[in-house]
């Protein structure tokens, strides 16, 4: 199946005294490479995160952030650090002492001061658990995302393969007509040049050029790879990097096609060849 490598995911679950948010995005890359952005209290799980979203994104850049805040109904539920809270006084009092003009605080500057308020705690299990099955949610949503880019992908494909099939029937059907064009046009001209012109030797120069003008070899190896591009469309592994390859293959054929051309519509459909390849490969650059 056809996956793009650029999609979008979201999604938000409650867990114990947590709202914890879950985004994913990915994008296009040579390689897989999974990043994440973790808050302090979930570092645990680093490894197994990263291990999550590998075994289902096999290439692109993807960027998993996962933030929380604490739930409403237990925005009440601090509770005060006592010992910390004496610590506190104490070194407060220590500190007067050599203060020529000590300055007052407030119950609310001592609640700001860390580890002053306690928070109430979650069970690290039923953290884990929770945290673990919102990522793969939220990495199905994802993987939908990218299947249906993707099949957008394949059908933008598909589509110019089959012009360049045309384009390669075309230049098929000219070939021949160029080269008895060529042949007619250098025998006109020598039997202008020569009273008694040598024809065997204009035969063996005919060839000779045929033979350099000769491009059915490049239109067989376009019209190949095309049918392995469409091959590789519609098989379930991910395709991006042999597509890649093949972009790279069919360039070249065009390329070579280009050059050998000597006639005005051989060289315009080298050009259109060109051009939609270089179309299929800014898609394909998408493509897992």
């Amino acid at each position: 199946m056809i996956k793009s490598m650029t999609a979008y995911a979201c999604n938000e679950a409650e867990i114990s005294n947590l709202t914890i948010n879950c985004e994913l995005r990915s994008v296009n890359h040579r390689y897989s490479d999974v990043s994440l952005r973790l808050p302090d209290n979930l570092r645990f799980m680093e490894t197994e995160l990263r291990a999550l979203l590998s075994a289902q994104i096999k290439r692109g850049k993807v960027e998993c952030t996962i933030n929380y805040k604490k739930t409403a109904k237990h925005g009440l539920g601090f509770v005060v650090n006592h010992d910390a809270l004496t610590i506190l006084l104490e070194a407060t009092e220590q500190i007067e002492v050599h203060m020529m003009t000590p300055q007052p605080f407030s119950a609310l500057e001592v609640l700001a001061f860390p580890g002053i308020l306690q928070e109430p705690s979650t069970d690290k299990n039923e953290l884990q658990e929770g945290v673990t099955h919102l990522v793969k949610q939220t990495l199905a949503h994802l993987v939908v995302a990218r299947a249906r880019e993707g099949a957008q992908l394949k059908m933008l494909v598909e589509e110019r393969c089959v012009k360049i099939r045309d384009f390669v029937i075309a230049a098929n059907q000219r070939t021949p007509v160029v080269i008895q064009l060529t042949r007619d046009k250098l025998r006109d001209k020598i039997t202008e040049l020569a009273m008694q012109p040598d024809f065997d030797r204009l035969e063996q120069e005919l060839v000779f050029l045929a033979q350099k003008m000769d491009v059915t070899e490049e239109l067989d190896r376009l019209a190949t790879h095309i049918k392995e591009v469409v091959r590789v469309l519609h098989e379930e592994e991910p395709a991006g990097k042999r597509l890649d390859f093949l972009m790279q293959e069919l360039n070249r054929e065009a390329n070579t096609l280009g050059s050998k051309s000597v006639d005005s519509q051989l060289s315009h459909i080298a050009i259109e060849l060109k051009v939609l390849i270089e179309q299929m490969r800014e898609q394909i650059q998408n493509i897992e």
